[in-house]
């Protein structure tokens, strides 16, 4: 018989296994699972960067139906304001399509959005391929000035079953990319978002689209 510390040690082992890193970023949280289970979806790795903005709050997750991945983007962007209040990125959209080979769409999903921009045109990974990683471009904070948190995110795109990666994107007008997350397992893809949104300020300084998170599914 298995004793406290031996199942508590498993358990551990199990959600290594699945969740890679034990960083709390990189947890799988009982929303992401209950919104996933809802979805039909199976998630196998959170992915994350260290560099996102630190305002706002999560949204829930949104997924892709069972069997499809994500395959292209657009985003909702605010140009320059000039003396007004700059916000930069929106909103993240991805077009959701069958694995493998399929050219069949499902539709677009996002997660929440920012009230100020336009959408930009989609951008698409090469034929067959869907997104498995992302960077993030993120202004730092400004202090006395403009701040902007998100500006722009690019992605890798590679088979499901795995191979060769392409990245696709282009940039923002503020802040730098940080460092690429880790790409999901061969057998799976992007499949869902979450993001993090600061809230309208009012007289305050708006900066809409602070951090996001994908969820890697095996089908």
């Amino acid at each position: 018989m298995f004793s406290y510390v031996s199942i508590c040690l498993f358990v551990s082992v199990l959600l290594t296994i699945v969740n890679g890193a034990m960083d709390p970023e990189a947890r799988i949280t009982s929303m992401d699972r209950t919104h996933a289970l809802a979805a039909q979806r199976t998630v196998t790795k959170v992915l994350w960067v260290h560099n996102g903005g630190p305002w706002g709050t999560w949204s829930r997750p949104e997924f892709c139906a069972k069997g499809y991945f994500a395959s292209g983007f657009s985003l909702k962007i605010e140009g320059r304001q000039g003396k007004g209040d700059d916000t930069a990125l929106n909103a993240i959209r991805l077009k959701c399509r069958k694995g493998h080979n399929s050219p069949n769409t499902g539709g677009t999903i996002w997660a929440h959005e920012g009230q100020w921009g336009q959408w930009s045109r989609t951008m698409d990974c090469p034929s067959g391929k869907r997104f498995v990683g992302f960077r993030l471009q993120v202004e730092d904070r400004q202090g006395k000035g403009d701040d902007t948190a998100a500006n722009y995110v690019r992605f890798r795109c590679r088979r499901v079953n795995g191979g060769a990666t392409n990245r696709i994107g282009t940039k923002g007008l503020w802040g730098t990319f940080g460092a690429w997350s880790q790409n999901c397992p061969h057998g799976s893809a992007i499949c869902g978002l979450k993001v993090k949104i600061e809230k309208p300020q009012g007289k305050g300084d708006d900066t809409a689209l602070n951090n996001v998170k994908f969820y890697c599914c095996t089908h």
